[in-house]
């Protein structure tokens, strides 16, 4: 009789790594990797000969990075969504993406169960379990860091566990930042950052550019277009949403662009602090955000204020599969529809600076804008309106200083 399968959410790293061996062991289980690539680069390299070393029946790499920015990166940019008025959402978004694929992947071996490896402090777990949930509501979830039988608490443990079942591989006990990568983010905890006290070790921690000090001290202007919310083109070249993003990180990271140092507040109700790189995103969130404050009118403007600050915390809090996403989203793509046009910025020094907007559906009046008296604008218009905008005001001072009944 064949051995039940589980599907490995496998990042290559040390703990998933040891996940294959215990998921063997505590369950006689049939174990399959999935890396579903969302844009991580280099920490990809090697994972099959690892995973196939570490006992695993076969390594499904996916690469999804197109459908994780057409399909997650541009809604969140045309919500704006950022929590807590920082994080641009770059785990947030990727999870649910991850466990839709991982989901797919044990449909097609048959499995039983998905594994995953984040901790019961964190928000990842949370995310995963959700998106597995909307899928296959059938299926079981093993989260080891959970599971009574999983015993280890530390690098160490997990490397002498590994060698313990004849997997020797070059993983260090030494201390090194959590981090989590793809293509429109890096993510680093831990170390010094744990304590709030401390200013960050940008020497060594920064991986996809280097801090304002060290950027180049002439800036460089650069161009993008837009069609309905969606980036098409940069300094006029067409190009999909992941190469637009790529090109962004490479200039944002020359810059100093897009390193922020926060305390957020976890689902689970802990601060926690965290340094992110977000070169690209950083500046395309900033690029349509420019745009659409030539386009939108006061009203929508006001209200998708207040969805995007919805929009990024239902992402951040696993709900992407959600009516209520559904909703919000239809929302904000109805806000999209006149979101075209061109931004020209200049990037220095880790500042995003403007150059010209331009939109063919502009609500930009030069001439109504200007000091200069026009026919659309008469200023005696304005003794009314504000008669009338202020009279409740005007009414309570009355009152309170006896001036009516």
């Amino acid at each position: 009789m064949s051995k039940e399968k589980v599907v490995l959410a496998y990042s290559g790293g040390l703990d998933t790594t040891a996940l294959i061996p215990w998921l063997k062991e505590s369950y006689d289980y049939e174990v399959i990797c999935c890396c579903v690539d969302c844009g991580q680069e280099s920490e990809l390299d090697g994972l099959e000969e690892r995973a196939k070393l570490s006992g695993a029946s076969k390594l499904y790499i996916e690469d999804i990075t197109d459908e994780f920015c057409d399909d997650y990166i541009v809604p969140c940019v045309q919500a704006n969504a950022i929590y807590e008025n920082k994080y641009l959402l770059g785990t947030s978004m990727a999870r649910p993406a991850i466990a839709k694929r991982l989901v797919e992947i044990a449909r097609k071996e048959g499995a039983t169960a998905i594994c995953h490896g984040a901790t019961g402090k964190g928000n990842d777990q949370i995310r995963f379990e959700l998106g597995i949930k909307a899928f296959a509501p059938d299926l079981k979830i093993i989260a080891a860091w959970r599971d009574d039988k999983w015993t280890m608490q530390s690098r160490e443990e997990e490397i002498e566990y590994c060698k313990k079942h004849g997997i020797d591989l070059p993983f260090s006990a030494d201390s090194s930042y959590s981090r989590d990568r793809n293509l429109w983010h890096i993510s680093h905890e831990g170390l010094e950052l744990e304590e709030p006290g401390n200013e960050p070790n940008f020497e060594h921690l920064l991986v996809l550019g280097v801090t304002p000090e060290k950027a180049p001290d002439e800036g460089e202007y650069v161009s993008m277009t837009f069609e309905k919310g969606v980036p098409t083109a940069i300094n006029g070249e067409k190009m999909k949403v992941s190469d637009i993003i790529r090109r962004l990180n490479s200039l944002g990271g020359k810059h100093g662009i897009g390193i922020i140092d926060i305390v957020e507040n976890r689902v689970v109700g802990m601060k926690s602090r965290g340094v992110y790189e977000t070169p690209g995103g950083t500046i395309l969130m900033e690029a349509h955000q420019q745009l659409e404050e030539l386009i939108l009118d006061r009203e929508t403007t006001e209200m998708k204020i207040n969805i995007a600050n919805k929009f990024a915390q239902v992402v951040y809090e696993g709900k992407w599969f959600t009516p209520l996403r559904e909703a919000l989203q239809a929302f904000v793509e109805k806000t999209q529809e006149k979101v075209t046009g061109e931004v020209k910025f200049k990037l220095y020094k880790g500042n995003i600076i403007k150059a010209g907007t331009t939109s063919p559906y502009s609500l930009y009046s030069e001439d109504l804008a200007s000091f200069t008296t026009g026919d659309l604008y008469d200023h005696h218009d304005a003794e009314g309106f504000i008669t009338l905008f202020g009279l409740s005001t005007k009414v309570r001072a009355m009152k309170e200083k006896g001036m009516i009944d």
